[in-house]
């Protein structure tokens, strides 16, 4: 892996301003934050900066604001849960730049902690623009960035910001990147991917990589069907992209080529209607009745899917088998995930993964704390699986 500068590196920063860039976008209802995950995975950078006497000055963004202040994606609607996470005081700034922010820093204290309004309530930020990057860099002397969430967006307070201080990642960034070399960067192998979901027109450039990559890509989703009726195969009223099939056969092509096994589904749990407790049947993948919709993989295929699990060394996973928000079409997704798990906690299996559904998923089969590292990263961890740079990491690197 490419060196970056990490907390280990920062020694003396009692009294120093610390910029750390955050991810706080997180679920809120009725004013309230649902979902306190993604606070929680930065609290540790900064309670460890704020330990060591810096002032550590929070930068993250909340929304969708387009350049312009809207109450409701306001950060002083989260500046009480990461209160509550950090069990410490943290103070909020009415704006990011100028005299709010200005003026609230030259209030703190050694170790006190300080969220700066939304980011994006300036047209700046997402423009990386010059100067709204150096109106930013006057509240800090080191940029720590700990939001690989963000790291693959080019904005003044993920890029920009190590051009101007010495810059470093904060322990999330760091975890992830390390867990991230492991799955695809130098990896044991033998190394399987899974891939599911809906569609194979979201994941073109990620399964286009994968298969130079990995040694087995396993297929699951309403896209598996994509991959079947390129085949010849009649999948019914299942979802299907029936255009892509030139698209499904070329991946199929490629992966010949480098080697990499692609492995579909032998059967399916088949459905009439899309709801709980359906009416449900397992057939043969050749045998899908045209009235009924594939919600599932079947049992055989959970088999061979388990047992790619058990020859990999590594394992790369996003996207679930089924519809697995509905039972009993879970239970192909429930079962690899657990067997994956299983292998984790016995020191087999090096498993890696991400995405929203994903870690729903996993959460839903309980075992997302099995796994050596499950990503809440969600565009960034799927551009990084399809082998683009992200900017934010990459800057990290080139200005080590």
């Amino acid at each position: 892996m490419p060196a970056f500068k990490t907390l280990d590196d920062l020694t003396d920063i009692a009294g120093k301003r610390v910029l750390v860039r955050v991810d706080l976008n997180v679920p809120v209802a009725d004013g309230k934050v649902t979902d306190a995950t993604r606070i929680e995975r930065v609290a540790p950078t900064i309670k460890e900066l704020s330990a060591k006497g810096a002032k550590v000055i929070l930068l993250a963004h909340f929304g969708r604001p387009k350049g312009e202040p809207v109450a409701d994606q306001s950060l002083s609607l989260i500046a009480p849960a990461v209160e509550e996470v950090l069990d410490q005081k943290v103070a909020f700034a009415s704006d990011c730049i100028g005299a709010a922010a200005a003026d609230a820093i030259a209030e703190m204290g050694n170790g006190d902690i300080l969220l700066l309004e939304n980011t994006r309530f300036h047209k700046g930020e997402e423009k990386n623009t010059p100067e709204f990057v150096a109106e930013l860099a006057k509240n800090g002397d080191i940029f720590v960035n700990d939001a690989f969430s963000a790291a693959h967006r080019a904005h003044a307070s993920t890029e920009g910001l190590a051009h101007h201080m010495p810059a470093y990642a904060g322990r999330t960034m760091q975890a992830e990147l390390v867990a991230l070399e492991k799955g695809l960067g130098k990896p044991a192998r033998p190394v399987v991917a899974i891939v599911g979901g809906a569609k194979v027109s979201t994941k073109i450039d990620l399964l286009s990589n994968l298969v130079k990559r990995v040694d087995a890509l396993v297929i699951g989703g309403g896209m598996a069907n994509t991959f079947l009726a390129a085949q010849g195969i009649n999948v019914g009223k299942s979802l299907c992209e029936h255009d892509l099939a030139d698209t499904a056969k070329q991946i199929m092509i490629d992966a010949e080529s480098a080697g990499c096994a692609i492995v579909l589904p032998v059967d399916g749990v088949v459905a009439r209607e899309f709801k709980a407790g359906a009416d449900n049947e397992t057939v043969a993948i050749t045998s899908i009745p045209a009235d009924a919709m594939v919600l599932d993989v079947g049992p055989k295929s959970v088999e061979t899917i388990n047992g790619w699990i058990s020859k990999a060394e590594t394992l790369v996973w996003n996207g679930p088998l089924g519809a697995f928000e509905i039972a009993p079409f879970d239970t192909a997704t429930v079962a690899a995930a657990r067997h994956a798990a299983e292998r984790t906690r016995a020191g087999k299996l090096v498993s890696v993964a991400g995405g929203g559904d994903t870690v729903s998923a996993l959460n839903h089969a309980g075992v997302a704390d099995d796994f050596s590292y499950v990503s809440t990263a969600g565009g960034a961890f799927l551009e990084w699986m399809e082998g683009k740079e992200l900017p934010g990491v990459a800057v990290l690197i080139a200005e080590k």
